[in-house]
């Protein structure tokens, strides 16, 4: 029985000491967790931050390849837009790029459309791209430049992934290990 009892004491301590190693253990396992996941997170809005980049930057090869095919498409958008505050003035002018005498006479064919009766006036801009334009008429101007567009859309990203950051998930583990096997 004594033999039986050394052993049975000998087998706890043992148990015990399997249990410290094994908290010390899951211990530097939380540890190595809570050091790793600040970079976790930083890779995860670096992921973001240069995936909405390629995104932006595909989006802005599209639209230029469509904008060089279609230069009067976003003047077209423009002018169905602004029909009702444009109609009633009598004279409207359209500062353009170098745009063809056919491209002219859909412009105008547009104002008709949209419901303008006044005269349509066409300034050569030279240093205009292709799809850029400024509208005036006696209550107001418009304008459209793909590149400040784009420096919009730019900016308007930097600041959700700035305002993102500091709402991402959470990627850092509970910080107790308490209740875990």
């Amino acid at each position: 029985a004594l033999v039986a009892g050394a052993r049975l004491e000998a087998r706890n301590q043992a148990l015990a000491e399997v249990e410290s190693i094994q908290a010390m253990a899951l211990s530097a396992i939380a540890e190595a967790l809570t050091a790793a996941a600040p970079a976790l997170s930083q890779v995860a809005q670096a992921h973001r931050r240069q995936s909405a980049e390629l995104a932006l930057a595909a989006a802005r090869v599209v639209a230029a390849s469509a904008l060089d095919r279609f230069p009067e498409a976003p003047l077209q958008a423009a002018l169905e837009a602004l029909g009702q505050e444009v109609d009633a003035s009598p004279r409207l002018v359209i500062r353009t790029g170098d745009l063809t005498e056919a491209t002219h006479a859909r412009i105008q064919q547009l104002c008709a459309d949209a419901g303008f009766s006044g005269i349509v006036a066409f300034r050569t801009e030279p240093g205009m791209a292709a799809a850029a334009f400024q509208l005036e008429w006696a209550d107001g101007r418009a304008a459209f430049d793909p590149a400040e567009a784009f420096a919009r859309m730019g900016e308007a990203l930097n600041s959700a992934l700035a305002a993102e950051a500091g709402h991402a998930e959470i990627l850092t583990p509970d910080s107790t290990m308490e209740g875990r096997p």
